[in-house]
């Protein structure tokens, strides 16, 4: 498995990743990722920043797709919990994790997040967070098994409730 930083070339292998997700959540019955989101623009807006990757199997096929940035998430300003960092702490965090269908259940979104956890620990950023639906136990149960902690919810631009994780990486 190769991780490398997205293309404008790689757009539509992501969008296909992202929209099996999305048709995988709705199978799931989670009303995650069901209202268009995300779009091709916000994908592109990662690409721009620099802060989209995609996942290569050993054929050099891709088979999934993140967004990590070190930019200050808004939405994670405001929390009904608490985060295990303060404020004023520098932190990773990772969105629209989606993995291919012929990828899917065997470990990618773990060495995705395992992945970034060392990328951040490179930089000395000292935690990483994220969030995700409260019906999503499968993202739930990933983020436990990698030493992630419930730190309380959070609520997105949209006003959509999130699950907040977070890990302390140093």
């Amino acid at each position: 498995m190769t991780i490398r930083p997205a293309t404008l070339d790689d757009l539509p292998a992501i969008m296909d990743i992202i929209q099996y997700a999305q048709r995988y959540l709705a199978h799931l019955n989670i009303d995650q990722w069901q209202d268009g989101y995300p779009n091709e623009a916000a994908i592109l807006n990662d690409i721009s920043n620099q802060e989209s990757f995609v996942v290569l199997a050993k054929n050099n096929h891709i088979i999934a797709t993140f967004m990590l940035s070190t930019a200050e998430e808004p939405s994670y300003t405001t929390i009904d919990g608490q985060w295990l960092t303060d404020k004023h702490s520098r932190y990773g965090v990772i969105h629209r994790i989606a993995v291919a269908e012929n990828a899917t259940n065997k470990g990618v979104a773990k060495r995705i997040i395992s992945h970034c956890e060392q990328k951040l620990k490179e930089q000395n950023i000292i935690a990483m967070r994220i969030d995700t639906h409260c019906d999503n136990l499968g993202m739930q149960h990933i983020l436990r098994f990698l030493g992630y902690t419930y730190c309380g919810s959070i609520t997105l631009a949209n006003n959509e409730y999130r699950l907040a994780f977070e890990k302390q990486l140093i």
